[in-house]
C-alpha cells in the first residue's frame, strides 16, 4: 500500500467522502513514512510542529521536563491524528505501544495543503477540538478527582474510544501497561492495580491477563467517574 492509499481513510472520515486525488496525492508526498516497533519512538523533527496520522497500531505521547521528569499526556489508536509541538518549555515524543505505521506531517505544510478545502479542514478542526477536550476532562480529573474517579473515567474514555460492545457489556483489548495507565493518571502502579482489583471485587468489570477487560457494569462505572449528570432544561 502507498502513502495515498494509507491516507484515503483518514480523508474519507475528515470529510466524509472519498478525497480528491489532487488532495490526497499532495499531502502523501509531504508525508514522512515510518513504522515503529513495540516500545520505540517515532523519529520527530522537534524544531516544529506536526500532525502525525496513526494508519496501524498505537501510540502515548509524552512529555519530558527537567530533572527526567515525563508525563503521559494522552495515548492514541489506529485512526487518529495526533498534534505533536515543536520543543518549546518542553520536549515531546510519540512513543509505539504496540507495532505501529505512522504518516508524519510538518503542520504548516499540511495547514497549506488542505486550505482550499473546507470539508477536510473542518474535520481536521473537529479532531483538534475533541483532543483539546480530552486534555480539558484529564485536567480536571488530575486535579480535583480521587485514584477511583480517576480510573473508572479513563476505562470509560478507552470504552468509547477503542471498546467493543456485546450486550450490555464492552471489551477492551489495552496496549498499555498498568504503569502507563499509572503515569497518565498521576498515580501510582500500586495504586491502579487496587483500584482494578476493587472493581473487580465489586464486580464492575473482569480481567483476562494485563490487556484483556471486560465492563460488566459500563453505567456504574461511569458514575463512578465523577462526571457532572447532565439534565434535560
Amino acid at each position: 500500500m502507498n502513502k495515498t492509499e494509507t491516507l484515503e481513510p483518514l480523508l474519507t472520515a475528515l470529510c466524509g467522502a472519498p478525497p480528491p486525488s489532487q488532495l490526497a496525492g499532495h499531502l502523501a508526498a509531504l508525508a514522512q513514512e515510518v513504522r515503529v516497533s513495540r516500545g520505540g519512538s517515532a523519529p520527530l523533527d522537534h524544531r516544529r510542529d506536526l500532525f502525525v496520522y496513526i494508519a496501524q497500531g498505537s501510540t502515548k505521547l509524552v512529555a519530558s521536563a527537567s530533572a527526567g521528569r515525563e508525563q503521559i499526556v494522552a495515548f492514541h489508536f489506529a485512526g487518529d491524528i495526533v498534534s505533536v509541538p515543536a520543543h518549546s518549555l518542553h520536549s515531546y515524543s510519540l512513543n509505539a505501544l504496540e507495532p505501529t505505521h505512522l504518516l508524519i506531517f510538518p503542520a504548516s505544510e499540511m495547514h497549506a495543503a488542505i486550505a482550499g478545502n473546507p470539508a477536510v479542514l473542518t474535520g481536521l478542526l473537529q479532531r483538534v477540538l475533541t483532543a483539546l477536550h480530552r486534555c480539558r476532562d484529564k485536567a480536571v480529573g488530575l486535579g480535583r478527582k480521587n485514584a477511583g474517579e480517576r480510573v473508572a473515567s479513563f476505562l470509560v474514555g478507552m470504552a468509547e474510544r477503542i471498546g467493543h460492545a456485546e450486550g450490555g457489556e464492552i471489551t477492551l483489548d489495552l496496549p498499555m501497561s498498568r504503569r502507563d495507565i499509572a503515569d497518565s493518571l498521576g498515580l501510582t502502579i500500586e495504586t491502579v492495580s487496587r483500584q482494578f482489583s476493587e472493581m473487580r471485587s465489586a464486580g464492575w468489570l473482569r480481567t483476562q491477563g494485563r490487556a484483556h477487560v471486560r465492563l460488566l457494569q459500563p453505567a456504574t462505572l461511569a458514575a463512578h467517574a465523577g462526571h457532572v449528570e447532565l439534565r434535560s432544561p
